[in-house]
């Protein structure tokens, strides 16, 4: 048993804090109170201390990255708080498969790195449970990872077999305790899928109360076209909603605000959500920085393009970037290349920028991941404080000795995310940690989860402004005295566990 005494408890209901003592039995919270007589094998002064629900990150990379394999203490989510990550997101996952084969991954992770023994979401979790994590994790199904596997690398329409196919697939996988569906529709191999077929496909989704989460058609110049979108699946369908990573870009700011503000209207009928991270720079394949024209018809095809002399000169007039804010943060097939940005490697290679991204493009087979700094930071931090946000690092548990460098997202966002909501006036810290405990947990029914209360879980966190002090994952303790512990505590959550 562990015994924590006299805690500032921010339970995660948004309601005042209080002082109590907690006691951990097994994964549980066994009792909230007075707890002065009861003694523990383990007793943690809490004096000065906040004590919250383990922090939920409802947007991870993890799986794309294969890091749940490589790396499965998933270090960098427990240093700050962070408890459970749901993975699957932008369309890709590692389940279901249908051939077994993980090419929807490829532009982020190395897939030569894990043996694929698994079909179903049943058979894939079961392999995570036998691999032990360092903290919960969920699965969403990649529309794209599907899609992909029923009709190659064609951009079309589906059949209707093809989406009565589908359809199974998705039924199956919520049964099997996929967290809901996920879509990329930006990228390349969902650009072909109508709003019908996506809609068909989520209304399988909300029978099992499941979520849809989706990677916008367009966050530039079609932004609010591409949020009306969402939000009429959720109208139409009944769906739980979150729109992953909305970012106000650089340049189309107006466009962010007036689809922010669709997003908080619709908010109050709907279950729907955005989520984001409090820094300026994403993170993207390279090739998502070719004009749309020149991504379509897979890797193969963009390849040609960039080679070919004709579209080459006209790619090298279209295409649109702030070149000091490109940095090289994988290079797959020039690993030396890491950190240096596209300003250095154009010198190095006597070319202009433009010539010198498509050299890069080339060099690295379309296999590498760049740091765009592409956000306005300011907007990007004032809209988490949105009703309609939750907090997401869309980043990854990697490994110290990683082959990708690691933006600041993917070890401190919730830190900061802490900061920001104790010097803001706008939110209090109760409401501040209810957007990253209670609200993910039951968007994303995390039964027994998200809420500090006797019989829930015990994914705790304990913190002092925003320092992490001691992690609890279902009752072990993964952080001590801020020291990382050898501690795989972490279980699959399945849809309604």
């Amino acid at each position: 048993m562990i015994l924590i005494r006299s805690a500032n408890i921010i339970d995660g209901s948004g309601q005042p804090a209080y002082k109590a003592d907690v006691l951990i039995k097994d994964d549980k919270i066994s009792a909230i109170g007075n707890l002065a007589t009861k003694q523990a094998e383990v007793v943690i002064d809490g004096l000065g201390y906040n004590l919250a629900p383990g922090f939920i990150d409802v947007n991870t990379d993890s799986d794309h990255y294969l890091s749940l394999f490589t790396n499965p203490q998933q270090k960098d989510f427990l240093i700050q708080g962070v408890t459970t990550i749901i993975g699957g997101h932008c369309g890709s996952s590692l389940a279901p498969l249908i051939y077994g084969s993980l090419e929807s991954i490829q532009k982020w992770g190395d897939i030569n790195q894990v043996n694929v023994n698994w079909h179903t979401v049943a058979e894939f979790l079961k392999i995570l449970n036998q691999i032990k994590l360092g903290v919960n994790f969920g699965t969403l199904m990649g529309h794209s990872t599907i899609r992909r596997a029923l009709i190659g690398e064609e951009m079309r329409e589906l059949t209707e077999s093809e989406l009565k196919v589908f359809k199974y697939m998705i039924q199956e996988g919520m049964e099997d305790g996929a967290l809901g569906l996920s879509t990329g529709l930006s990228y390349v191999h969902a650009k072909s899928a109508s709003l019908d077929e996506v809609q068909s496909l989520v209304e399988v989704v909300a029978k099992h109360e499941g979520v849809y989460t989706t990677h916008l058609r367009d966050d530039r110049d079609h932004l609010v076209m591409s949020i009306k979108e969402a939000i009429e699946i959720a109208r139409n369908t009944k769906v739980k909603v979150l729109i992953s990573h909305l970012r106000p870009l650089v340049g189309f700011e107006e466009n962010f605000k007036e689809g922010l503000n669709l997003l908080e209207q619709a908010g109050r009928e709907l279950d729907i959500h955005f989520d984001g991270y409090p820094f300026d720079t994403s993170v993207v394949p390279i090739y998502t920085l070719l004009p749309q024209w020149a991504q379509d018809g897979g890797a193969e095809v963009m390849l040609k393009n960039i080679q070919s002399k004709e579209k080459r000169d006209r790619l090298i007039k279209e295409m649109v970037y702030v070149a000091g804010d490109l940095i090289i943060a994988r290079a797959k097939e020039a690993p030396h290349l890491k950190g240096k940005t596209l300003t250095e490697f154009a010198e190095v290679q006597g070319l202009g920028l433009p010539e010198a991204l498509l050299k890069l493009m080339e060099l690295t087979n379309l296999k590498s991941v760049m740091f765009y700094r592409n956000i306005s930071p300011d907007m990007a931090i004032d809209s988490l404080l949105s009703s309609s946000a939750l907090v997401a690092s869309n980043g990854a548990g990697l490994p110290d000795k990683a082959d990708i460098l690691k933006h600041e997202r993917f070890y401190n966002t919730f830190p900061k995310f802490l900061e920001i909501a104790q010097k803001s006036d706008k939110i209090s810290l109760e409401a501040a940690i209810k957007k990253i405990t209670l609200t993910p947990a039951t968007k994303f029914s995390l039964a027994k989860r998200g809420l500090v209360k006797e019989g829930n879980v015990a994914d705790l966190v304990m913190f002092n402004k925003n320092k992490i002090v001691n992690v609890l994952v279902n009752g072990q303790l993964a952080v001590r005295d801020g020291q990382l512990q050898e501690t795989l505590s972490g279980k699959v959550l399945k849809h309604r566990d």
